[in-house]
């Protein structure tokens, strides 16, 4: 067997069977939003996360998860959209960054008369870690998704142009 019919029975293939690698992908980013979403909030320093700008953190994680499931979903039957839309949430999630964590990590609140830091260095680098984790997944699983989607429309419409 020649490495040319070996590449179309792959791409065959790939007609009947899904797209687990980047489906799973985008199921780990949940994981790690999770991780990120308990590390934030599991903390309470004083009156400091009640204010709108949680309540908007909240309201993005929610329709985070949501995106991401759908786009696990969408990428799992080679649907290029839903890969573009796995990138899109990756890079929020880089950009999520600078909203949370680096401002509560330079913030100093006043409880009992004694300043604390919002968030310490370890609990800072944590919530980056799953946020970058989280991007990372979104993004590899967004590029493998393009990738595949390309390829099995490339040799469906091969397959259709010799069948005419």
């Amino acid at each position: 067997m020649t490495a040319n019919e070996d590449r179309s029975i792959r791409l065959d293939r790939m007609r009947f069977t899904k797209n687990k690698t980047s489906a799973n992908l985008a199921l780990l980013a949940i994981l790690f939003d999770v991780c990120f979403f308990i590390s934030i909030y599991e903390s309470d320093v004083g009156t400091y996360y009640y204010n709108i700008l949680v309540g908007a953190s909240i309201l993005y994680n929610l329709i985070f998860m949501l995106a991401a499931f759908l786009c696990s979903e969408g990428v799992k039957n080679y649907k290029a959209g839903y890969a573009w839309l796995m990138g899109a949430l990756g890079l929020g999630q880089l950009a999520r960054i600078f909203i949370y964590p680096m401002k509560a990590h330079a913030a100093v609140v006043t409880v009992q008369d004694v300043p604390s830091a919002v968030m310490g260095d370890a609990q800072f680098t944590r919530t980056v870690v799953f946020l970058c984790l989280s991007a990372a997944c979104l993004l590899v699983g967004a590029v493998i998704g393009v990738i595949r989607s390309r390829a099995l429309a490339a040799h469906i419409a091969s397959l259709d142009s010799r069948a005419a």
